[in-house]
């Protein structure tokens, strides 16, 4: 135990001391930290032998993307993203539908060992979106901020209308009685996931705000406690929501929003204390992501699962953002970006887990598609993120 603490703790170390360096490459952080895990982990040279279960796996990737989604909601622009509220509007009302019903398609085409309702759960897993990937365009000022702004407010919010629409595929795939009318158990289940979440991060983020500003005036907030109340109100906003049976990731993104607007002055300090922890449990993850999922995985990679992780992460994205986003005034180029730019990560692996824990009788298939498209992505865009946004950011100026 004590010889993987001391690898993670200097690798760790090693990363944070030339990350501002990588981050100015074609390198990306989750490129790296996956990398890593597959080096050391049990594929490779057997230094790393994590004994995470599913649900251990599942916490940690919720932990991370919680704090993910509520510390990019805070550093988001409001005035920006009222202003260009149409994109990820258009993406999420008809773009995010028109993606799981492509995914669907081709899952159709490809597997014909998986039922309809395990195709439906695929497609599902697979159209949310990673904030934490997502990452190195959102915060390169190279991009137009309106490009910048509706990505983020995408990724935070989509992995919460998928979820509902997951537990729904799942019901129907185990045959589970879903008290009547499938569209109308899927609308109850929207409804709760994010009209809970919204209420829940919303109200958390309120009070904490006020609290914060009332303690920061008074100077009671001393250098060393201000790490702790951001990432302590991005956990508890999520696992009240969860706990209540709404959608952490739609509580986490709101309360940050809220807490970003209501938090003015102090908002830096707080929020900058607050990523070094999220860029630390980022790196966890990946690195176990790539010695304990992606080192054990590789070896059932068919062509057919290769095949659609790769349609996965181009044309069943990129079209169904392309049509959504027709007559938005946006160009071609700007509509393309925007469709490319969808990797999956973190919800995706915690979906793959859920399934598995569910016992879909195809959950461990479906679980092959979804560690090869989320390797495939850390790596897609990952190398694409810096040059495509140097390159492309000017012309998506309007």
């Amino acid at each position: 135990m004590y010889a993987e603490l001391a690898i993670l703790a200097v690798f760790v170390f090693l990363y944070s001391a030339v990350a501002g360096g990588l981050e100015r490459t074609r390198i990306s952080g989750p490129m790296v930290f996956t990398v890593v895990g597959l080096i050391i982990g049990p594929l490779g040279l057997g230094w790393l032998q994590p004994e995470l279960d599913n649900d251990g796996l599942r916490v940690l990737a919720d932990i991370t993307l919680a704090l993910v989604l509520f510390i990019d909601a805070a550093n988001a622009d409001l005035s920006v993203v009222k202003r260009s509220f149409r994109i990820p509007q258009r993406m999420l009302v008809l773009g995010l539908p028109l993606t799981i019903l492509l995914g669907f398609g081709v899952g159709l085409v490809l597997f014909d060992q998986l039922s309809v309702f395990e195709l439906a759960i695929l497609a599902t897993m697979l159209a949310a979106t990673d904030a934490a990937l997502g990452k190195a365009v959102i915060t390169n000022k190279a991009v137009p901020a309106r490009i910048r702004e509706g990505l983020n407010v995408e990724s935070g919010l989509n992995d919460g209308i998928c979820v509902p629409i997951l537990f729904l595929f799942i019901a129907l795939a185990l045959g589970t009685d879903t008290g009547g009318s499938s569209v109308a158990f899927a609308i109850k289940l929207v409804a709760q996931e994010v009209g809970i979440g919204l209420v829940v991060g919303l109200g958390m983020a309120a009070v904490g705000a006020r609290i914060l500003k009332v303690c920061y005036d008074r100077d009671w907030i001393t250098h060393i406690w201000m790490q702790l109340p951001v990432v302590a109100l991005a956990l508890g906003s999520f696992a009240v929501a969860q706990s209540l049976h709404g959608s952490g990731y739609v509580a986490a993104f709101t309360g940050g929003l809220l807490f970003g607007s209501y938090a003015t002055s102090e908002k830096h300090g707080l929020i900058l204390a607050a990523e070094g922890t999220s860029e630390t449990m980022a790196l966890l993850t990946w690195v176990v992501f790539g010695s304990a999922v992606l080192g054990q995985s590789l070896g059932y990679f068919s062509w057919q699962v290769v095949v659609y992780a790769v349609l996965s992460l181009t044309v069943v994205r990129m079209l169904p953002m392309f049509v959504s986003l027709t007559g938005s005034g946006e160009s071609t180029t700007s509509k393309l970006f925007l469709g490319w730019f969808g990797p999956r990560g973190l919800a995706s692996i915690v979906f793959a887990i859920i399934v598995l824990n569910r016992g879909v009788e195809g959950g461990g298939l479906l679980a092959m598609i979804v560690v090869c498209t989320v390797a495939l992505s850390v790596l897609a865009h990952g190398f694409t993120a810096n040059p495509l946004s140097r390159v492309l950011g000017p012309r998506m100026e309007s």
